[in-house]
Parts: C-alpha cells; structure tokens; sequence
C-alpha cells in the first residue's frame, strides 16, 4: 500500500476539513500523514504510540512533509489500551492496530469515552477473522459490524477494500458513538 491508498481508504470517513482527532497505535506515521491530509491545517491530531522512538520518527518525517503549513499535531507516548487524557474528539482512527488485542470490547469501551456525541471511529483492518503469527487477532468487516453495535457504536458501514498481499485484503469500516441515554 501506499500514500494513496491509505487516503483512499479515510477519505469517505472524513466529510470535511477540520475537528480534533487521535490516531491510536499510530506507528510511523503512514495514516496519520493521510489523515492530516483530509482534515487540513484546521485540524488537530492526537498521534498515539507506545514506541516513543516511532513517534520520533513521525514528527521529523512531519516537520518535512509539511512545509508550507504545519497541521498541528501532539505526540503522546502511551499504551492506549490504558486511560489517555484527551480532549473530547470528532474522530478516532484505528489502523492496523486492533489486530493484536483478542479481547477488543474493553478497549473499545475505553475509548468511547474518548468522542463527542456521534463522533466517529474509523477502523482499517485486515479482513478475515483467522489470524496468524503477524496478525493474530484480525476482525473481518462483518465481525466488526455485529461487534461494533453491542459495545456502543451505531451506524457501521464500509468505507472502502484494498488489496493486501498479506491477507488477501484490508477493508475501512467507520461506525459512530452512540449517545448514552441515561
């Protein structure tokens, strides 16, 4: 995969420029730079790793890419599989990250928490529910539709597929927070 296809695969997840977001287990960066690319310099991005010498990496690769204007951007080095201050979000993305946790529903809670009413989670996953030794805990497009609205999510639909030579194929899937109404 490459730039164009990670922005390919948000792209229908993100109706316009702007609000705050957080990418959790962002790695090096590839979605987080497709992500700034679509909310434009009038966003904000929480980038989110547990390897700080990633997210090194991320903010050098950053600061060249985007010369001519700097989407802002904080770097948090934590495990978001632990509570993370944050400010309330419009969007959450997930990318290739979910995969390596069996028990998703209490990270999925977790962050709940973390969006404004009816802010939205966009989830990139590979789509097959068998795993293996690199990705052992995958969550296919249907799986995630069914699990998604047990746990407080609504509106789950697919957003886009792209070929993977790993697994066959890597899909986007957006679902958003359902209000709590007590």
């Amino acid at each position: 995969m490459d730039h164009q296809d990670h922005v390919r695969l948000l792209r229908n997840g993100i109706s316009s420029p702007g609000g705050v977001w957080a990418e959790l287990g962002s790695g090096r960066g590839a979605f987080t730079f497709a992500l700034a690319e679509l909310i434009g310099p009038e966003g904000t991005i929480y980038s989110v790793d547990k390897n700080q010498a990633a997210l090194r990496d991320q903010a050098r690769s950053f600061q060249k890419r985007y010369k001519a204007y700097q989407p802002t951007i904080h770097y948090v080095n934590k495990d978001y599989v632990q509570p993370i201050s944050l400010p309330p979000l419009n969007g959450l993305l997930m990318t290739n990250t979910l995969h390596f946790y069996e028990y998703k529903a209490a990270i999925l809670k977790l962050i709940h928490d973390y969006l404004v009413p009816n802010g939205r989670i966009i989830l990139v996953e590979y789509n097959s529910d068998l795993g293996n030794t690199w990705v052992p805990y995958p969550i296919s497009y249907d799986s995630w539709r069914s699990f998604a609205e047990k746990i407080g999510y609504a509106g789950t639909r697919l957003l886009e597929r792209v070929p993977s030579s790993l697994m066959g194929e890597i899909y986007s899937a957006i679902s958003y927070k359902i209000e709590d109404t007590d």
